[in-house]
């Protein structure tokens, strides 16, 4: 399976993880000191939902670079400043593409492409939190490997868009995957009879890859059948297989208890926004 994956993403070395969130603090384990700052995008999984772990083992602070969750390799560069004893030192750029709480919205890769370049001119690392990258690639109509190509190292996910049982890797250069083992040791991730969960994900890569197309579809027909909701809700569906819907005045707690007695299952972002995500369970019968 690593061997697998890091062909698929372009890199030297992979390791299997058992979570997304291990594998993406993992990686700042590997490229940060302790009160260095990490740039990333407004409510970026490895900073928003990891239970404060980048602070608690890490020991980095995060800023966000941009509005909604993608940004610009202008307004990165914009928020670099230069070293300063007062200030922390900027040591990583961690984009998430596509990002979960903007609705599934995915990044131009030309202007990850751009990311990269200012990033690399003022030394910092790249980590890719890509625990969708499947869905990513389909909706840019790109390979992996080339979504991939920018980042020092891609945390990837088998359990969301593939619909493996559980799991997650990160993908880097060999002495990068060297170290980045045994900081999965030290967190406990050191699984011994992993073998079952190994062939799960080896079986959804060969065969539900592609199909995530559908999901795609899928969530655009959600999207526009809600539009034609009357009254003052807004949808927000971004490529790939979210749709999230804002609803003022109406908590979404009482969307999503409404849904569950008509057999739907969907979530909370916040307060005020449910989110509905399509995947290989739900059967064009069931949107």
């Amino acid at each position: 399976l690593e061997e697998t994956i890091a062909a698929l993403m372009g890199k030297e070395a992979a390791i299997f993880v058992p979570s997304g969130t291990m594998g993406n603090q993992i990686a700042l384990q590997c490229h940060t000191r302790r009160g260095d700052e990490v740039l990333l995008g407004e409510s970026a999984h490895i900073a928003f939902d990891e239970s404060g772990a980048g602070a608690a083992w890490a020991g980095v602070q995060f800023a966000a670079v941009g509005k909604g969750g993608l940004f610009t390799a202008a307004e990165l560069a914009e928020a670099i400043r230069e070293p300063d004893e007062h200030c922390a030192s900027q040591r990583l750029v961690a984009v998430e593409n596509p990002h979960n709480r903007a609705g599934g919205k995915t990044f131009a890769q030309r202007e990850l492409l751009a990311i990269a370049e200012v990033a690399r001119r003022e030394g910092l690392g790249l980590h890719l939190d890509g625990a969708r990258i499947w869905n990513a690639a389909i909706a840019a109509g790109l390979s992996t490997a080339e979504l991939a190509a920018p980042f020092d190292t891609v945390n990837l996910c088998f359990s969301k868009g593939l619909g493996a049982p559980v799991g997650s890797a990160l993908c880097g250069s060999r002495a990068m995957i060297v170290r980045a083992r045994t900081y999965r040791k030290m967190f406990g991730g050191g699984m011994r009879q992993a073998g079952i969960l190994a062939a799960a994900a080896l079986f959804a890569i060969e065969h539900h890859r592609a199909r995530i197309a559908e999901d795609h579809a899928a969530a655009r027909v959600i999207a526009a059948a809600l539009r034609e909701v009357p009254g003052d809700a807004v949808v927000l569906d971004g490529d790939t297989n979210q749709v999230n819907v804002d609803t003022p005045g109406i908590p979404a707690s009482r969307l999503i208890e409404a849904a569950r007695r008509r057999g739907v299952l969907v979530g909370a972002m916040a307060p005020f926004r449910t989110r509905a995500v399509t995947h290989l369970d739900v059967l064009p019968a069931d949107v």
